[in-house]
């Protein structure tokens, strides 16, 4: 394996070269995505959305932001853009994250909903709830829907809550989003301190019924102190590497190389805080692949977008919506590091149905073999979905 090397700066002047150069380059649609060498393989996005960004609900805004993705009914580009990718399966963010209503009340809700969607499109999705239903889903040319939360809020004070979530369907649970909750601090949390006693016991329960804990968004101590007690290993689905970007939303070393060594995973994905600059690039996805891989092995890391395959179309009036979601976010504490106006949520030269075919084909080209790869694409989340959910 040869080591990337990039620069921040250079990959924003390019970026914004590219932009003035050809906006109708940027806005347009994708080729046509070609399997290639890829057909047969197993793509899991450890997080990741099912969503037309293009689509607007009632109120005017779109249908994905950064860490809701909000159920609906699925329209034919999305679910052509899915076939087309070769996804097998997306860990889907429902439920609560942040903002106003009961965080319980609010996720029952959530999980009903997407319940209802998996039964409204039988051909195209279904639900997974082991590593063989991953399997299924690619067999059967579907998409898995992995119901995954990105705070555990809603848990409340009740560790019950935990077995019925479980028995809902959950399969992923994230301790915390970017501030800190009563479980332990996200990684915006100033104070970096570790798991509260309540959250210890929460990692235990989630043990218990075998969910997936997911120290995304977690502080460097509460990361470290879970997959330390853990008795099942552990995952961040969606990171980058500190080593590269020093930005709190990345996962240092350290971190990354423990929860390797407990057997859990890694996926890095395709969000601002790759790049200093804020403007990533897929080189700068591939940089961090391979920084993830010399610290954890190649067994460890796969991939967890943060995005939807469907691309937006219209980047200039997308822009305006950006502005007001970040400023929200801001607004309401949960924001992080590292994000602004400027700084998309998604590499513009890694976007669109191609987007898994075209990572594998650059990884290729770096000099990557096939099987390593493809553990990349998925087999190493199906492999540690095994250890926690059984076959």
């Amino acid at each position: 394996m040869t080591d990337a090397t990039f620069d921040g700066g250079a990959s924003r002047r390019a970026f914004l070269a590219l932009a003035a150069a050809t906006p109708a380059l940027i806005n347009a649609a994708p080729a046509a995505a070609k399997a290639g060498d890829w057909k047969d393989a197993v793509i899991v996005n450890a997080l990741g959305g099912l969503d037309n960004p293009n689509v607007k609900d009632e109120g005017g805004e779109s249908n994905v932001s950064r860490g809701v993705r909000k159920p609906r009914v699925l329209d034919a580009r999305t679910l052509e853009d899915a076939r087309r990718s070769g996804v097998t399966a997306i860990n889907c963010t429902l439920g609560y994250v942040a903002g106003g209503g009961d965080p319980y009340e609010v996720t029952i809700a959530a999980i009903a909903q997407y319940d209802r969607m998996v039964r409204s499109y039988p051909a195209a999705v279904s639900k997974v709830l082991t590593a063989a239903d991953i399997l299924k889903a690619k067999r059967e040319r579907k998409v898995g829907l992995i119901y995954g939360f990105q705070n555990a809020a809603m848990v409340g004070d009740r560790l019950e809550r935990v077995d019925v979530f479980a028995d809902l369907g959950v399969r992923v649970i994230q301790l915390t989003y970017n501030p800190a909750n009563h479980i332990g601090d996200g990684s915006m949390a100033p104070e970096n301190r570790g798991l509260s006693e309540f959250g210890r016991q929460v990692v235990e329960r989630l043990n218990d019924n075998r969910i997936m804990v997911d120290l995304s968004h977690s502080g460097e101590q509460t990361c470290l102190e879970a997959a330390r007690i853990s008795k099942q290993p552990i995952s961040i689905n969606h990171t980058g590497c500190r080593a590269l970007v020093d930005l709190p939303r990345n996962k240092t070393d350290a971190e990354l190389r423990l929860v390797a060594e407990k057997g859990g995973f890694v996926g890095v994905y395709f969000m601002p805080f790759l790049n200093k600059e804020g403007k990533v690039r897929a080189a700068d996805i591939v940089a961090h692949i391979e920084h993830a891989l010399n610290v954890c092995g190649e067994d460890h890391v796969g991939i967890g977008t943060d995005g939807a395959i469907t691309q937006i179309d219209d980047i200039d009036a997308y822009r305006a919506d950006l502005a007001k979601e970040v400023a929200d976010r801001k607004a309401r504490g949960i924001g992080a590091t590292g994000e602004g106006p400027e700084t998309y949520p998604f590499a513009i030269d890694l976007r669109g149905p191609t987007q898994f075919y075209d990572l594998a084909d650059r990884l290729k080209a770096r000099g990557h073999s096939t099987g390593r790869i493809e553990k990349i694409l998925g087999g190493n989340f199906v492999s540690y979905a095994r250890d926690v959910w059984g076959a």
